[in-house]
């Protein structure tokens, strides 16, 4: 009978430590599902996508999320080492080859992965593509603003902000700052990006604080991260990133993408740009936001990941 344990396990590497967690068939098609953001961390959610008894999911915690340590950290944090880091992990496992899973941000490091280390790549499977563009940034911010526009003046008030369009770069001034005088600050536009953040991606308008002081930290610490990544345009780009797809393309990696058509934050264009530069990259537009959790986002994502590997019984 087949093993089917869950493991923690960790990695140390430039005074971080990098979580992870096993789980699934020992036997299974390995796999390395990749979380969002950046600064999200893994969630348990993410295994509904998988047959456990056919795959062996790695869920890594990216630097400075989760479990991983030091918690918020964005010392030695930068898109080049995280794809070194699960070079790091795949090698220490003994996995000569595995798929890739990622959504949104995870979306982005799965190709900047797959085309740094194509051999070390069976397949990816994405959905909601973020393409690492200043242009998704004003999105979110600027253009998005009418979908949840109470949410939006509290951010604005948040930041002192008072000009629409300077908004994206105070947000991630303010939140890279960790000068102790700016702390309470950095806590007061965290809770307010996420307020307007989660308005955006469900389609509703509700600014009411749902992080109690208690919470801040946490919060604080994930959007941090993100804007440590996106002041630097996670050090990709959109021409970086769609030129690395093509690297692993051309190098044999099947390539399987889903986006919603609805997509509030990535939007769909990304999707077809994409396939546009990479004509191999196979993908399929859904009537669908931006959230996996969508069923129909979801069920099109586990066809997805049925395509890009081989899952027959081994």
């Amino acid at each position: 009978m087949r093993s089917h344990n869950t493991m923690h396990r960790t990695i140390a590497l430039d005074g971080h430590t990098i979580a992870w967690t096993l789980h699934g068939d020992e036997g299974g098609v390995p796999v390395v599902m990749l979380h969002g953001g950046p600064g999200s961390g893994s969630q348990p959610g993410m295994l509904r996508l998988f047959d456990l008894t056919r795959f062996r999911v790695v869920m890594v915690d990216q630097r400075g999320t989760g479990a991983s340590k030091p918690h918020g950290s964005v010392r030695h944090n930068s898109t080049q080492r995280l794809i070194r880091d699960l070079e790091a992990i795949r090698v220490q496992l003994g996995i000569e080859r595995w798929g890739v899973v990622g959504g949104s941000w995870g979306a982005a490091l799965a190709l900047a992965y797959a085309g740094t280390h194509p051999a070390s790549v069976g397949g990816v499977a994405i959905r909601g593509l973020f393409l690492t563009s200043g242009r998704e940034v004003r999105r979110l911010f600027v253009t998005s603003r009418c979908r949840a526009p109470d949410a939006w003046r509290e951010l604005m008030k948040a930041t002192r902000c008072e000009r629409t369009s300077a908004l994206p770069s105070v947000c991630l001034r303010s939140l890279r700052s960790t000068r102790s005088g700016t702390r309470k600050h950095a806590d007061q536009i965290a809770a307010a990006w996420r307020t307007y953040e989660n308005a955006v991606l469900t389609r509703t308008d509700d600014a009411r604080r749902k992080s109690p002081s208690r919470r801040n930290q946490p919060v604080t610490a994930k959007y941090r991260i993100q804007a440590h990544y996106l002041a630097h345009a996670c050090w990709l780009g959109e021409r970086r990133l769609i030129a690395l797809a093509k690297r692993a393309a051309e190098s044999g990696v099947t390539v399987r993408a889903v986006h919603g058509s609805h997509d509030p934050v990535c939007p769909p264009d990304n999707l077809r740009r994409l396939m546009r530069a990479v004509p191999d990259v196979r993908g399929r537009f859904v009537d669908a936001g931006h959230l996996a959790s969508e069923p129909r986002l979801a069920e099109a994502l586990v066809a997805a990941i049925r395509e890009a590997f081989d899952t027959r019984e081994r």
